[in-house]
């Protein structure tokens, strides 16, 4: 069978199932850190398991938080008018869905449109309901050590609905032309990829102009089982950053099947990813790019009423094969007795609301290990000892001041980590990393504060220091970049290898932002941007200070931290 045939081969399973379908279902919420952490921080001041959601896998589909928003409205966890007003806001964002009373606009544009303060026109009926919204974003400001003023303008559309209750949908498709600040510049650069994007163009000699397109069509087969057709991304786990699976690729074409049952909730995941991309002049060109296949399977469970566990595998292959659309095998077994030298990977995530108001959390994502140099003593410098760990800590409500949250987080990764030896099969999509964005051969630790004095102004501070070893040029691989071959250019033998090997970086960055709701999902951001690099190579450090101003509508706020 044709390599692009094998992912269309599974639809007509999925519409083989359509007459059975019983069950009110949701379109997914897109995943935004602020967004989700609106609804997140109060499952931590419960101090358990919420029973409706498992954030270990995201995005979440709007009926399910919705069911979560309800539950919430019949306890004591609400203490404060920004709580109040934070319920609301999600209940009003997915009221076709609330059992609750959720208001109507008082008054109607036109007395048509904005007759529900989130939708700028919808059409709600027993068979079918649509919600249409404008997206749009216009950002500017100043960086010092600059000669462009970095600033960015999107506009497009967002549409949701469902049909019979059953069969829901999303999509949004945008246009942008962005002058980046001079590190994100630096990164699209070197990697010939914008954060984030696919196939970009040149827009004023220093600028990027691209397309982007989201969507999704989800359904039921059965009471507990519900699946999904998208190209869109997907993230894992609890953290600000991903070991496992992050949103900081490029989105791409995937059948997902969710199956939960009792206290356990299995995701399978497969995609069609882009291997490589082809460039004249350093651009993308016109014309077929290779291509390259990515599945995983993820079980969370419930381990009491605080803990909650996933474990994960995954597999990337330059060559599709019908093997690894089996929902249940393990991975491992089948790339070996196949005889392939695909690149699989095992995982594991937590939580754990150990108090109310405090979680702990973290990954371990294991790439390659020799036993015996994993556990000796001599063999820890190994190159095959490649894996990444995260730790972190949320602290919701600090000292007891309402709607202050404190979330700390270490993550690092191992030299060579998420590379491998075969063509189009490292750990990534366009050029991209699917993880951390800083790649492998890192450390990093993050502080997270926000705060929401007042119901409509939320207000976040970020710092990050990352220590980095870094290659001296295209043909050296000290085993940060994920996209080189880990066979090809390192100065290493097998063993003596650590992190920061190479030309070692440190960076030091932190910012400031305030959003204000105007109205419902209209937003006015101020940020401030401060970021530090030293390194070896540099005669002095690099610094550089980003004020921007930005208005922001139906559209998650970008993030320049890595």
């Amino acid at each position: 069978m044709p390599k692009t045939r094998l992912l269309r081969s599974l639809l007509p399973f999925l519409f083989l199932f359509l007459p059975f379908l019983s069950k009110s279902q949701g379109s997914y919420v897109p995943f935004d850190r602020d967004y989700y952490h609106r609804f997140e921080r109060y499952e931590i001041l419960q101090g358990g398991n919420n029973g409706f959601l498992m954030t270990g896998f995201k995005p979440v589909r709007r009926d399910i938080l919705s069911q979560y928003l309800d539950s919430l409205a019949k306890t004591e966890v609400f203490r404060s008018r920004s709580d109040q007003f934070n319920l609301d806001y999600l209940s009003q964002d997915n009221w076709e869905f609330i059992k609750r009373e959720t208001p109507e606009s008082k008054k109607p544009f036109l007395k048509s449109l904005y007759r529900r303060p989130g939708d700028f026109a919808h059409y709600y009926s027993e068979e079918f309901d649509i919600h249409l919204s404008p997206v749009f974003y216009l950002n500017g400001g100043f960086e010092s050590e600059n000669d462009r003023n970095p600033n960015r303008l999107t506009r497009g559309v967002v549409v949701r609905g469902a049909i019979d209750k059953k069969v829901s949908f999303f999509t949004q498709f945008t246009s942008s032309e962005a002058f980046f600040p001079t590190w994100v510049k630096d990164f699209a650069e070197y990697n010939g990829a914008v954060p984030g994007e696919a196939f970009w163009k040149e827009y004023q000699s220093d600028g990027y102009s691209y397309f982007s397109a989201q969507g999704h069509v989800n359904f039921h087969f059965t009471k507990n089982i519900q699946a999904q057709i998208g190209h869109d991304r997907n993230f894992v786990g609890e953290g600000y950053r991903s070991f496992l699976l992050s949103d900081f690729s490029t989105p791409y074409m995937f059948v997902k099947l969710n199956t939960k049952v009792w206290k356990f909730q299995l995701t399978n995941l497969w995609t069609q990813m882009t291997a490589d991309v082809f460039y004249d002049r350093g651009r993308p060109t016109d014309g077929r790019y290779p291509q390259k296949w990515f599945s995983l399977h993820r079980l969370g469970f419930d381990v009491g009423k605080k803990l909650n566990i996933g474990f994960f595998e995954s597999v990337m292959t330059d060559q599709a094969n019908f093997n690894y659309f089996n929902p249940i095998i393990f991975f491992r077994w089948v790339e070996q007795s196949l005889g392939t030298p695909d690149k699989v990977m095992l995982g594991t995530d937590a939580k754990w609301n150990f108090l109310p108001g405090m979680q702990l959390y973290g990954q371990f994502a294991l790439d390659e290990f020799v036993f015996n140099e994993f556990f000796g003593i001599d063999g820890k410098k190994s190159k095959r000892n490649k894996y990444g760990v995260q730790a972190g800590f949320k602290y919701i409500n600090v000292f007891n001041l309402s709607n202050l949250d404190l979330q700390l987080e270490f993550n690092s990764a191992r030299p060579y980590t998420f590379q491998e030896k075969q063509d189009f099969q490292s750990y990534s999509n366009w050029r991209i990393t699917l993880t951390h964005p800083r790649g492998a051969n890192f450390r990093e630790f993050l502080g997270i504060i926000r705060y929401q004095p007042i119901p409509k102004l939320n207000m976040t501070l970020l710092g990050m220091y990352q220590f980095y070893g870094a290659d001296p040029d295209a043909e050296t691989n000290w085993g940060g970049d994920v996209l080189k071959n880990r066979l090809e250019g390192s100065p290493t033998g097998l063993f003596d290898n650590f992190i920061g090997q190479g030309i070692e970086n440190q960076v030091i960055q932190a910012n400031l932002n305030a959003s204000y709701m105007l109205k419902h999902n209209f937003f006015i951001d101020a940020g401030a941007t401060f970021r530090r690099r030293t390194a070896e190579d540099l005669d002095a450090p690099a610094s550089s200070s980003y004020l921007q101003l930005a208005l922001r509508w139906n559209f998650v706020r970008p993030d320049y931290n890595y």
